[in-house]
């Protein structure tokens, strides 16, 4: 094991996208809290919809399983129909916020400047911000993948301060390989992980650099999370349909045992 990997404690982040119910969100949890292996070699949080937050909470509380929301807008209050302040998340107890997911930047409009700004007010409060990059099949295949990456981090971490940039988790997401058939290797993921750790030292420092955790979000399942989690750069995953499950999701989880 590498000296990087020894100091990123691995971070398994299940997304919900729009699953689940109060109800169905707290029975997970409950199920998931039996499942989790011991020693527990990982932090974990689920993520669930706005509505479900409260149940999702109340069924996590007392156990190691963090609860992340989806998204969250950039003002603090105001005529902004349909939307949740991070004062509003903070409040709930919510520990992690997604930010810029790809599904966000595809069907809502998200860019990398909405990013930046949903990124500063989460900073600018208590939560653990996951900021998504990643790349879609036209511009892997037009040999853009660097171009984009960088574009997109210089657009989400614009302004933020070395002292910060500590609480920043990456995740990278190879939109190109989710849904269309295509596989990104491990190889493929570590290169694309460790450009991004250049990245990093290049806006901050490599200490800095090697104490941000980058996820993989590129369709994670049981039988490809070990050769994808125990890469240099890898140090966890965001996990989507695969964590839909409690019984799958906690053998991610478990990858080192699997």
């Amino acid at each position: 094991m590498s000296a990087n990997e020894t100091s990123r404690r691995p971070f398994i982040a299940g997304n919900w996208k729009m699953h689940k119910t109060a109800g169905e969100a707290a029975a997970y949890i409950a199920r998931l809290k039996e499942l989790l292996p011991s020693p527990l070699d990982a932090d974990v949080a689920v993520a669930p919809t706005f509505v479900a937050l409260p149940a999702a909470l109340a069924a996590a509380q007392g156990s190691p399983i963090g609860i992340a929301a989806q998204n969250v807008f950039w003002e603090k209050s105001g005529a902004f129909t349909g939307e949740v302040s991070t004062a509003m998340l903070e409040d709930l107890g919510v520990t992690w916020v997604i930010l810029g997911h790809s599904e966000r930047r595809q069907y809502f409009g998200e860019t990398d400047e909405t990013v930046g700004r949903r990124l500063r007010a989460v900073l600018d409060g208590r939560m653990g911000p996951i900021v998504c990059v990643g790349e879609r099949l036209e511009e892997r295949e037009a040999g853009r993948t660097w171009e984009v990456l960088t574009a997109q981090l210089a657009g989400a971490l614009d302004g933020v301060s070395p002292d910060e940039a500590g609480r920043l988790t990456l995740a990278y997401e190879p939109v190109w390989a989710i849904g269309t058939g295509r596989t990104a290797t491990p190889e493929v993921a570590q290169e694309a992980h460790a450009f991004l750790r250049q990245e990093l030292v290049k806006r901050f420092d490599k200490p800095i650099a090697n104490s941000i955790r980058i996820l993989y979000g590129g369709s994670v399942k049981p039988e490809n999370a070990a050769g994808l989690l125990t890469l240099p750069d890898i140090d966890g995953a965001l996990v989507g349909g695969a964590s839909l499950e409690a019984e799958v999701f906690a053998k991610i989880i478990d990858f080192k045992g699997a």
